[in-house]
C-alpha cells in the first residue's frame, strides 16, 4: 500500500496497524501524488512476490485527475457524507476512472442523500458502468469491487 498525503502519516499509520506493508508519500504542497513519487517509492519496496499494489492519491477529487499514475486500474471513491452532487461536481475524475465506489452506504438515510442520483448522474457521465455501493463497516459490496479491480476471482 502506498499512502499519499499533503502531509502527516494518519492513513500510513492505519495501514500499518492493519497489518499491511505500507509506503507514506507526503507532496508537501502538491494535491496529488506524480509518477516519480510513486517510482521512487517502488524501488524501495521488494516486488518479488507482491501480487498487488494499492495506491491512495491525496484525498481530493480535482487534482488527481489530471495526474495518471501508471496503475492498471484507476478506482475513485467517495462517501455519502459528501453530498449527492458529487459526480456532477466532478466529472473529470469519475470520466478517468475505471471503477466508481459509493462508500457508506449504511448512512446515506441518516445524511439526506439520495443515492438514486448519484447512480443515475453517474450514468449520465460514464454510460453502462456501474457505481458500486459499499460500506466498509458493514462489508456490504466490497467483494464486488474486489472482483472489478482483479484482487479477487
Amino acid at each position: 500500500m502506498i499512502a499519499g498525503d499533503v502531509s502527516g502519516e494518519d492513513d500510513y499509520k492505519r495501514f500499518k496497524e492493519a497489518g499491511i506493508d505500507a509506503y507514506n508519500i507526503n507532496t508537501g504542497k502538491e494535491c496529488h501524488l506524480e509518477s516519480n513519487l510513486i517510482e521512487r517509492t517502488l524501488d524501495k519496496m521488494d516486488l518479488d512476490g507482491i501480487g498487488f499494489i494499492f495506491i491512495e492519491n491525496v484525498g481530493n477529487l480535482v487534482c488527481p485527475a489530471d495526474f495518471p499514475l501508471g496503475t492498471d486500474v484507476r478506482m475513485v471513491v467517495i462517501s455519502v457524507t459528501e453530498g449527492d452532487d458529487m459526480v456532477r461536481k466532478h466529472p473529470m475524475i469519475f470520466n478517468s476512472s475505471d471503477v466508481a465506489v459509493l462508500n457508506k452506504v449504511d448512512l446515506a438515510g441518516y445524511m439526506e442523500v439520495d443515492v438514486e442520483v448519484l447512480r443515475a448522474d453517474y450514468s449520465k457521465l460514464v454510460g453502462n458502468r456501474p457505481l458500486y455501493l459499499t460500506s466498509v463497516k458493514t462489508g456490504e459490496g466490497i467483494e464486488a469491487v474486489m472482483k472489478a479491480i482483479g484482487a479477487s476471482k
